[in-house]
């Protein structure tokens, strides 16, 4: 019976499906959520690459990301982690919702239930886009989740972004530079995100904070 079986929530059988974490059907859980991502990842990838003229060589320079890797991305044979989207992202100088969204009207609805949750390598940290793409160039808006006794670091964004974090649950740890603070439920921190910068939970239970960006223009 499916209930013996051994919880595995990324798995793509659709009842470890069902056990994982708000995952509305089978047919629209992580599995397809991935390929939708990589397709509109693929697609706008290609786009604004040809727009602003860059090779595949222009791009890994300027990202640092390898142009086999971003071959593999363009061509929809890989979906990429969110640290990758982020160094892509930097490498095009677009905001990250940009690369991974589809451009709407001016008036728009993102549903809990058919947002992409993007994760790092290692799957400690998911972040979770709380405006649809296309809302404004200009701010974005995350949830992140960050696992117990865990750290992200993230890679340096274009000049001038500024992030402001809100710990919902949880602690926070936040790394900027070569200072750090600590954070509690309820505080927050603005920091200028065109550093290199690392999300700590220092503590046993799973962290959940909002995330604000805001670029430079």
């Amino acid at each position: 019976m499916a209930a013996r079986k051994s919880p595995a929530p990324r798995a793509p059988e659709a009842p470890a499906a069902k056990r994982g974490r708000a995952r509305p059907t089978a047919t629209s859980g992580d599995e397809i959520g991935a390929a939708e991502l990589g397709r509109r990842v693929a697609d706008n990838l290609r786009s604004k690459r040809k727009t602003r003229g860059m090779s595949l060589d222009d791009l890994a320079a300027a990202s640092g990301v390898s142009r086999a890797a971003l071959s593999q991305i363009e061509t929809y044979k890989s979906t990429p982690t969110v640290g990758l989207l982020w160094k892509i992202a930097v490498g095009l100088g677009v905001p990250f919702a940009e690369l991974i969204g589809e451009q709407r009207g001016s008036t728009s609805v993102l549903r809990k239930n058919e947002v992409q949750v993007l994760r790092s390598l290692d799957g400690k940290l998911e972040s979770r886009p709380l405006t649809p793409a296309g809302t404004n160039p200009d701010v974005e808006l995350y949830e992140l989740r960050l696992s117990p006794r865990s750290q992200h670091a993230a890679e340096p964004h274009a000049r001038g972004t500024t992030e402001v974090l809100v710990v919902l649950t949880g602690a926070l740890r936040m790394h900027v530079g070569g200072d750090s603070y600590e954070l509690a439920a309820g505080d927050s921190i603005c920091f200028p995100a065109d550093r290199e910068h690392t999300y700590e939970n220092p503590a046993g239970s799973e962290a959940r904070y909002h995330n604000l960006i805001v670029y430079e223009r």
